[in-house]
């Protein structure tokens, strides 16, 4: 074969392979009921910026469903093995909301009840806690609220038979927790869940956490 006819045999050739096109990656699509409920809040007093779903595993978004535990309506029940925190509704239903827990070594569980809740709270480490990081001594007399609090926008305080275990339902920021045990031992939701929830739960309301 001549050089020159290779050549256009080579060119034939190329014409006829077809190049794959790139494709950008799709998101998937977020139901728009979602992302409303995680909107930003501009409301409050320190501005609640939107989630980024795309950081939460759709199983942890709000929901009301079937009741799964049975408890009395009013009841919180927090099932950490699932990672879920249970409003019990009257209807049979229940709030769900997903939450983050407490690390091994740092959990509660056990009965009792939300004895009063805070917006935007001041958050004080305990004695222990300042004895394992040192660096939080700054924040003896109490840390200002903030979204950098670690408490976030609420906080529901658990005591067990009139005193205060030093455990809390509160907010937070890190999307990435939930459904996680990060915590030193309380139990976190999205900001947008925890301000949910305490304009639903009054003081008094008990609470059993699994």
């Amino acid at each position: 074969m001549k050089l020159g006819s290779a050549a256009a045999l080579g060119g034939l050739l190329a014409a006829c392979q077809t190049t794959q096109p790139e494709v950008a990656p799709v998101e998937p699509r977020i139901d728009p009921v979602y992302l409303d409920m995680y909107g930003p809040m501009p409301q409050e007093r320190f501005p609640v910026p939107a989630v980024d779903l795309r950081q939460l595993d759709p199983a942890y978004y709000r929901r009301v469903v079937p009741d799964p535990t049975g408890e009395t309506p009013g009841t919180l029940v927090v099932d950490t093995a699932d990672r879920y925190l249970y409003l019990v509704r009257a209807d049979g239903q229940a709030v769900r909301y997903g939450v983050g827990i407490g690390r091994a070594g740092f959990g509660w569980s056990g009965q009792g009840t939300i004895a009063y809740k805070k917006k935007w709270p001041t958050w004080t480490p305990p004695a222990e806690m300042i004895e394992r990081e040192p660096e939080l001594e700054k924040w003896a007399d109490g840390q200002p609220p903030g979204l950098t609090n670690p408490l976030g926008a609420r906080a529901l305080y658990i005591f067990q038979d009139g005193r205060d275990t030093l455990y809390r339902l509160h907010g937070t920021g890190e999307v990435w927790s939930i459904g996680r045990a990060v915590s030193s031992g309380c139990v976190r939701l999205l900001h947008q869940d925890i301000i949910d929830l305490y304009n639903r739960v009054p003081n008094g309301a008990p609470i059993i956490v699994v």
